[in-house]
């Protein structure tokens, strides 16, 4: 009886071993898995959290609960999620379309509460600090879009000859996409990752650099797409291609730095003569505020207030249009 009590024992004991083992091996191959399609390991996702960097693009990201219904609500009814998504992932960030909206309300509140109650304005230019707070969260991502586009410019060019190079050298070209996420920097290196990893996942090599040239708006990643597309379809020597649209792309740099160099003198005539009044604006308030204070407690100083905001605004803009020369 003992011996048959001990034989029950051990096998409890090794059935339980055996489902510990068996669970932890699933679990762990479940988070390759999970790692390789969202972009990010548990270790490196650590580092990114420490040092406070941007997540990776993934090839499969996951939808969170929506925390602020209201902001939610606003997405689905004016169908803002594609739009807004697309540009919060241009801009290398992991927001919800949804959380966005939020943070821009609340900034327009803030403003719209503290110009009210603080400021000794008239309630419809309360409104107008509301729209210029709110403005807030736009402006930053929008910034931050344009300094990761610019960044990833400046790196395809060497990226466009690495994998010229690397087809020298023998190797395909999804392989030479898949190279570029060991040896570039962010953000050349995760789109390109994303896109060997999506046409390793199945999806068709032409959809792959579709979809990067969707991510990336781009003029030369759409050169980059199209010529590749073209050479699968016509055939040809895609690594000198490729190296002649590195050449073209760098020319195309040098011509846009001179432009900037010769439009410099504009863009600063451009500021002087917007920051001009609001100095002015400043130095009357402080030597003669009674002055001033027509054109915020009186309607026909409010009237002229906004129109004068409003016509410098537009003459800016017409001044950096004309200093704004695209190559």
């Amino acid at each position: 009886m003992s011996y048959f009590i001990i034989l029950v024992l051990v096998w409890a004991v090794s059935m339980a071993a055996w489902l510990v083992v068996s669970k932890y091996f699933r679990s762990s191959d479940f988070d390759k898995v999970k790692a390789r399609l969202t972009g990010v390991s548990k270790a490196k996702a650590a580092r990114n959290a420490k040092a406070g960097a941007t997540a990776e693009p993934a090839v499969v990201r996951g939808v969170e609960a929506p925390k602020n219904r209201f902001a939610h609500m606003l997405v689905e009814k004016a169908k803002l999620g594609p739009k807004l998504g697309e540009f919060l992932e241009q801009a290398g960030m992991r927001w919800q379309p949804a959380r966005f909206v939020h943070l821009t309300l609340v900034c327009f509140l803030a403003g719209f509460g503290a110009a009210w109650v603080l400021l000794p304005i008239a309630h419809v230019f309360a409104a107008v600090v509301g729209l210029v707070t709110g403005a807030g969260p736009f402006l930053m991502v929008n910034f931050k879009r344009k300094s990761r586009l610019k960044k990833f410019e400046e790196l395809f060019p060497d990226a466009l000859e690495f994998v010229s190079r690397s087809m020298r050298a023998g190797h395909a070209f999804s392989v030479s996409l898949e190279m570029i996420h060991r040896e570039f920097q962010e953000p050349l290196s995760s789109e390109f990752r994303r896109a060997f990893e999506e046409h390793n996942l199945g999806l068709p090599i032409e959809v792959a650099l579709e979809k990067l040239a969707k991510r990336i708006p781009s003029l030369d990643v759409h050169f980059f797409v199209s010529a590749v597309l073209l050479q699968k379809r016509t055939g040809g020597n895609l690594a000198e291609i490729l190296d002649k649209l590195a050449y073209v792309i760098r020319e195309r740099f040098k011509l846009r730095g001179r432009i900037r160099a010769v439009s410099a003198h504009g863009r600063m005539t451009a500021t002087a003569l917007s920051c001009i009044p609001i100095a002015v604006a400043v130095l009357m308030f402080y030597t003669n505020p009674d002055y001033v204070k027509f054109f915020f407690t009186d309607d026909i100083g409010n009237i002229m207030l906004g129109s004068a905001v409003a016509l410098q605004i537009i003459g800016y803009l017409i001044m950096r249009k004309i200093t704004n020369i695209e190559v």
